[in-house]
Formats: structure tokens, C-alpha cells, sequence
């Protein structure tokens, strides 16, 4: 196995990873139950999936006003710590490790998820997306600014959720701040008009963020929590780079280094953005030189382009994702060059075994 980067062990913090792939966060809406907890099935998607150095679950919803996918499971009841439980147990039955990914989709929701009520968000602006309801996905609609209190009170779920996560036997947890759900609302300038300290200057629109890690610090251990950053989301969950976005987010890492946490976790363009002078074009080379710590970098990789990025330097490890969905065995697969199995995307979203536990493996 020449220039096999990927399967050298690493140290993440005080945790030993089998190898540098990391299976990244995907919604898979399969809590299809009254409390949107995590089940058997989950568990045995997760287990099935150990053999990764890292799992980051799906995001995790903090509180019932976070909700903004239907069959999403939350982490802010104890039916919901629970049935977590199952799953960190089973991929630490596998020698696994596994991380929660803690989320809040601010105005990426629906009333319907609300009983009725506008979903809260920093600002009245309305993300113009499609928004998976119980009865199908619906357009989304002018969510409710935030009080001070709202964000305060959010502080605080971010907060609980992180407790209620280690509760449940997970090695660590990642603050979803990235895709353009409620963290990366704050931080753009076109989601973000607030006139107060959450808005205006590229401080006040990050204050959030540092405002959730101090509290974080209080009650959980930094180097067991993770960032998940997409500086160059644009012209997606209405976000759009800006003269400012580079500034800003080169602010906000720097900051990072201020805190001792296990990782940030980077996206590398959705889109085009290679004519828009305001977008960064490399992330991860952009911030390795501005990060002190841990990266792991995520851009559609297959094992050739994640072993180069390894070696290159740019990151210290690679996530994966879609290839996960229909390869539960992928680090095998990658380690004698099996042909990988094409992911069913009728079945992402669906609430059974289908297209969820059911992949054959090379065992099989």
C-alpha cells in the first residue's frame, strides 16, 4: 500500500484514531419516532461504520426550537440521551470513536416543525429553500429575529446539548457552524442585519460563536470539541461570500487557536467560486497557515485525493461522506482498492433499513 497516508494512526487530543478517515456528518431522517430519538437501526448504521479513525454523527438537534428537518434526532431530552447511548456503545464495542455533531438550522425550518410558529433566526430574512416537513418538503418562510433572550437561551442549549452528549457516551462533540444553518447565519453579512451585538461588525457577528465555547468550557473538556467551518459557502441556504467573509472568518480562527479544542472541521467550495475574488479557493491551505491545531478537511475525496492532501500537509485528516452511506466497510475497501458501491439517493431520507443498514460489505 504505497503513499497510504490515510490509515496511519493519529492522535486527535488524548484520543487514539485507528486512521485518518473521518466519516462526516450526513442527515439521514431515520428517528422516525414521538421523541425523535436515535434507535437499534441508528446504532447499527453507526456500528457498521467503526472501522472509520472517526465518526461525526449526523447533526443532532440541541432544542425542539433548533428542529428544521423532520426525523432528525435531538439530544435535549433523556428518551433522546438514551437512545445515543445505543449508538456510542456499539461502534465503542467496534473500537470506534464517535463525536455528535451538535446543530440548531435557525431559519433553515418550517412553522410546520414549529406547531405554527416562525422558526428563530438572527434576522426576518427568509433563506428561500426547500424544507423537509412531514408532509413533504415545503418552501421555507420569513423566520422570527431573535430576542436577546432567544440567543442567550440558545447559548445555554448549545451548552446542555455538549452535557447531555458526553451523558450519552460520546468521545466528543462538533458545533455545527457551517452549511448555512444558525452559527453561519449570524456570521453573514445577508443573513445577519441586526443593529445590536450580534450584528454590524465582523466581531459582533462571531460573538456567538465564542460566547457557546466559553460556556462549553465551564462544564465539558475543550479538547474533545470540534468546529465545523464553510468559508466559501455561496449562493447556497442563502449565504453569499462578501468583501468581508475572508476577514472574517480569518478572525475567527485566529481566535480558535485561543482555545484548546480537538479540531476544526473545513469544507472546500460547494460551487464555482473560482472568478469570485472575495471567496477563499484552497480552505484548507489557506488555514493551515493560520491554524495552530487539528484540520480535517472535506471536499469530495477519493482515496488517492485524500492521501495527497495528507501528504501535501494541508490537513491532518480527511472526511468522507456519501461514500459511507453505501460503504459501511469504505476504510476496508480503500485498503485493497475494492470497487465501492453506488449510494441509492431515493433512500437518504427515508425511514427504513433500506438504503440505510442494508449495503453489502466485502464480507458479505
Amino acid at each position: 500500500m504505497k503513499n497510504t497516508k490515510i490509515f496511519e494512526p493519529y492522535l486527535l487530543g488524548n484520543l487514539e484514531l485507528a486512521n485518518r478517515i473521518v466519516m462526516a456528518p450526513m442527515t439521514r431522517s431515520r428517528s422516525n419516532n414521538l421523541e425523535n430519538a436515535a434507535t437499534a437501526l441508528t446504532a447499527l448504521y453507526y456500528r457498521q461504520r467503526a472501522t472509520a479513525g472517526l465518526i461525526i454523527t449526523e447533526g443532532t438537534f440541541i432544542s425542539k426550537e433548533a428542529v428544521g428537518v423532520v426525523n432528525v434526532p435531538g439530544i435535549y431530552s433523556e428518551q433522546q440521551i438514551e437512545g445515543w447511548r445505543l449508538a456510542t456503545e456499539a461502534v465503542h464495542e467496534e473500537g470506534g470513536k464517535i463525536f455528535a455533531q451538535l446543530w440548531h438550522t435557525g431559519a433553515y425550518s418550517h412553522p410546520d416543525l414549529h406547531e405554527g410558529k416562525k422558526p428563530l433566526a438572527p434576522s426576518n430574512i427568509n433563506p428561500n429553500q426547500s424544507v423537509f416537513t412531514a408532509a413533504g418538503f415545503k418552501p421555507s418562510e420569513e423566520p422570527q429575529p431573535m430576542t436577546l433572550a432567544d440567543i442567550k437561551q440558545t447559548i445555554q442549549d448549545f451548552k446542555k446539548a455538549a452535557i447531555n452528549a458526553f451523558k450519552a457516551g460520546f468521545d466528543g462533540v462538533e458545533l455545527h457552524a457551517a452549511n448555512g444553518y444558525l452559527l453561519q447565519q449570524f456570521f453573514s453579512k445577508n443573513s445577519n442585519n441586526r443593529t445590536d451585538e450580534y450584528g454590524g461588525s465582523i466581531e459582533n457577528r462571531a460573538r456567538i460563536l465564542f460566547e457557546i465555547l466559553d460556556e462549553l468550557k465551564t462544564v465539558v473538556d475543550l479538547p474533545r470539541v470540534g468546529i465545523r467551518l464553510n468559508p466559501s459557502l455561496h449562493g447556497i441556504m442563502g449565504i453569499e461570500v462578501d468583501a468581508e467573509t475572508i476577514e472574517l472568518y480569518n478572525y475567527i480562527t485566529n481566535r480558535l487557536n485561543t482555545y484548546e479544542l480537538a479540531y476544526i472541521h473545513l469544507i472546500e467550495p460547494f460551487t464555482d467560486v473560482s472568478t469570485n475574488p472575495y471567496a477563499i479557493q484552497e480552505v484548507a491551505g489557506h488555514f493551515r497557515k493560520i491554524y495552530k491545531g487539528t484540520i480535517i478537511i472535506n471536499r469530495a475525496f477519493t482515496k488517492e485525493t485524500a492521501n495527497a492532501v495528507l501528504i501535501n500537509g494541508d490537513a491532518d485528516l480527511v472526511s468522507f461522506g456519501v461514500p459511507f452511506i453505501a460503504n459501511p466497510d469504505l476504510v476496508e475497501r480503500f485498503k485493497i482498492d475494492a470497487p465501492l458501491n453506488e449510494p441509492d439517493k431515493n433512500t437518504f431520507y427515508t425511514a427504513t433499513k433500506e438504503g440505510y443498514t442494508d449495503y453489502p460489505t466485502l464480507k458479505k
